[in-house]
């Protein structure tokens, strides 16, 4: 009797389990673990990964057949299945829903890995004169990047009637290329500066580096971190590997490609982030898996990227949130760059000028080496606070007079003006003046914020909008006026106190067209005296040598919060906004308006700095036991009915729990609801990492019997970054 095949699927379905089906004698000779396969799941057909083979199941003789083998190779490798594996595992999240995210939608789609190739875009004549604006500002691209894949290019806002225009003049070329060959190549390297001494100590500790270790490059803002990445890189590049950039926001990508481009103009380099579409991320992903991509420069998870010789990761900005992905899995793309780097025994670099308490821990307990800049690159002296304090103040739209003439005198020198308000709109709600009605949205506790250039308030929680009344619903004035500021109605204000003065505002309402981002970014490198004014979209990363006075309206709301981490957040969000400013050679001023001057957290950053205020944050977390002295992970529970939220959490309390853990709640989440859905949470905290794991995976496999489970939509969050 012929030996059954039986290979284990995992498929993209909420369930904590995979799934046997018998291999077919036709497929018997291909399938291996890492393809994927389609198969029959109940009325519909899903495409899962073969995760393992094997010759029996207990379900042996009701066990379906697959339907096709999609694969004749596994298209992953057994490190990133083990990678996959252990975010399943880490993080308490079904494994057919963790391929789900590691993999490119039109791999999951059923799509052969080949389909996309995207074609490239080379400059043939630099010297030819051209009228557009656009033409000239893409050979000016090009002439910075060498080349660029097309898709880029339209990501960074260049149309395809650009494209074709300069294609059609013979300036510019377009190829479809893999170039498989970099490696054989002497490695070219562009003009680089002189390292000062820290950055020459840091690159010396880097590139002895044998096997796997950990770096936390914590410089400040304007030190040349990246410029200790790149000529980190010049080792692994001479010896034909590839490596991975992990940059936090999409905004940042270009920029950085283009000065890494600069430096190494031999070697392809390429993007991957949530703005390109299905066939540019599936191109991408076989790149590195093909070795014709030496850098992949992405957002969070470019961390699953399958690369064929990876030798050093780089996680530029650690601290930063949106290294943390909210839904589906919650993984954190650092966290998981420190396991894959170390399966891999090569080098990871977190650079940080504010690094998370977290990875200060773990720096000072000798997990990660320290490597420390203290010089900025550019400025001999150090940027100068102005504490404002805004009592009694006369202010208009935010602003308080003294602000306003700290503005003119830095515009007069010809200097340029960063304003941070990091709150979108016109402002957050409208009052009516009599009866102090506010506009909240019907579906979300909170307010609804009233955008003035298209007359309509919008929830920015749920996406709700309407129009703006005419009369207070509640008692029929016409006094309805603004409550508070955003940066749309702090931009309308200076633009009518600096008439003279062009005005930039960066957010995500100003910067939803594609290329709008750059083509600010671009307004704002042309050095001229000008207002910039912006939320987090312009604080993070940005290189903007004439700026020479940074404005922090609105400190006091990161003053006091429910959340534990809240004040780590404002210190490094004041730091990093702060190294926007003196850049140029010359030390910059930084004016916070706040009411409250003499707050302890104030003094001490503007002081004694982030480096101070970060281990006394720390001493601050072990004496009140919160992480990273302890493990904490977050139940998260969504529901229209309260009564159903309450059966679920209520039921998961022990009469009796195990040693070492504790329960908090369930609790009413900051925003009790949004979009109609009541979210409550139920916090756990192990004073070990090893029992809260033991104790989540026992609660999961309670859950997944539970059916009070089935009646609302619940996820576990491991290592929450924020309580909301």
């Amino acid at each position: 009797m012929t030996t059954p095949v039986v290979a284990e699927i995992a498929l993209n379905v909420p369930l904590y389990r995979n799934f046997d089906y018998l291999v077919e004698p036709q497929f018997q000779t291909n399938i291996a673990v890492g393809c994927r396969v389609a198969v029959q799941f109940g009325r519909q057909q899903l495409v899962g990964i073969v995760v393992a083979l094997k010759s029996n199941s207990e379900f042996l003789d009701k066990l379906k057949p697959i339907s096709r083998l999609i694969d004749n190779n596994a298209i992953i490798d057994r490190h990133m299945i083990s990678l996959i594996e252990f975010a399943s595992h880490y993080y308490q999240n079904p494994l057919g829903e963790c391929y789900q995210v590691a993999l490119p939608t039109l791999l999951n789609k059923g799509e052969a890995v080949d389909k996309s190739a995207v074609p490239i875009i080379k400059l043939i004549d630099e010297n030819t004169s051209v009228n557009g604006k656009k033409q000239r500002q893409l050979i000016e691209h090009l002439v910075d990047s060498g080349s660029t894949p097309v898709t880029e290019l339209s990501a960074l806002g260049f149309s395809s009637a650009t494209v074709k225009s300069l294609l059609e003049k013979a300036i510019i070329e377009k190829t479809v290329e893999y170039n498989r060959d970099w490696q054989s190549k002497p490695l070219a390297i562009g003009d680089k500066p002189k390292l000062k001494r820290e950055q020459a100590i840091a690159l010396a500790a880097i590139n002895q580096a044998t096997g796997y270790t950990c770096y936390l490059l914590e410089g400040v803002t304007g030190s040349g971190k990246t410029e200790v990445y790149l000529q980190a890189l010049e080792k692994p590049l001479q010896q034909g590997k590839q490596a991975l950039v992990l940059v936090p926001e999409i905004g940042l990508t270009p920029q950085t490609v283009n000065r890494f481009r600069r430096r190494f103009p031999n070697v392809p380099i390429m993007l991957w982030h949530s703005a390109m579409t299905d066939n540019e991320r599936l191109s991408t992903w076989r790149a590195a898996q093909t070795q014709s991509a030496a850098i992949v420069i992405g957002t969070r998870s470019s961390v699953f990227l399958p690369f064929a010789k990876l030798a050093m990761i780089i996680v530029d900005e650690e601290h930063d949130l949106s290294f943390k992905q909210q839904d589906s899995l919650r993984y954190h793309a650092r966290d998981l760059a420190c396991f894959r780097a170390a399966k891999l025994a090569i080098p990871l670099i977190l650079g940080s000028a504010t690094p998370s308490l977290e990875t200060i821990h773990n720096a000072t307990n000798n997990k990660y080496q320290l490597l420390t800049l203290t010089e900025r690159a550019q400025t001999q002296s150090d940027n100068q606070y102005v504490l404002l304090d805004m009592r009694g103040q006369h202010q208009q739209s935010g602003l308080a007079l003294a602000t306003l003439d700290y503005i003119k005198k830095e515009l007069t020198k010809g200097k340029q003006v960063m304003v941070f308000l990091n709150r979108r709109g016109f402002s957050p709600s409208l009052i009516c003046h009599e009866c102090g009605w506010l506009s909240q949205c019907q579906r979300c506790s909170a307010n609804a914020t009233y955008h003035k250039h298209i007359r309509n308030l919008i929830c920015h929680h749920c996406g709700a909008q309407e129009h703006v009344p005419t009369q207070c619903p509640s008692c029929g004035s016409t006094q309805i006026i603004p409550a508070g500021q955003g940066t749309e109605q702090v931009a309308e204000f200076l633009a009518e106190s600096f008439p003279d003065t062009p005005i930039t505002r960066v957010d995500r309402d100003s910067t939803r067209k594609k290329g709008s981002l750059e083509s600010a970014l671009h307004d704002i490198n042309k050095g001229e005296p000008r207002i910039l004014i912006g939320t987090q979209m312009l604080a993070k990363g940005h290189h903007f040598s004439e700026v020479s006075l940074v404005v922090i309206m609105d400190v006091d709301s990161g003053l006091y919060s429910y959340d534990f981490r809240a004040t780590e957040h404002l210190a490094q969000l004041i730091t990093q906004v702060s190294g926007r400013a003196g850049r140029s050679g010359e030390a910059g001023t930084v004016l916070l308006q706040t009411h409250f001057p003499e707050h302890p957290l104030l003094q001490d950053l503007i002081n004694n700095g982030y480096q101070d205020f970060s281990r006394y944050a720390l001493r601050e977390r072990e004496e009140t036991l919160l992480p990273p002295y302890t493990s904490l992970a977050i139940i998260r529970c969504e529901s229209h009915k309260l009564n159903d939220i309450n059966n679920f959490l209520y039921d998961l309390i022990p009469e009796q729990l195990p040693s070492g853990i504790q329960l908090l709640g369930p609790v009413p989440a900051a925003l009790e609801r949004i979009a109609g859905k009541y979210r409550y949470q139920l916090h756990i905290q192990g004073n070990e990492r090893k029992k809260l794991h033991l104790y989540l995976h026992q609660l999961v496999s309670y859950i997944s019997q539970s059916k009070l489970a089935t009646k609302v939509r619940w996820s576990i969050d491991i290592d929450p970054v924020s309580m909301a």
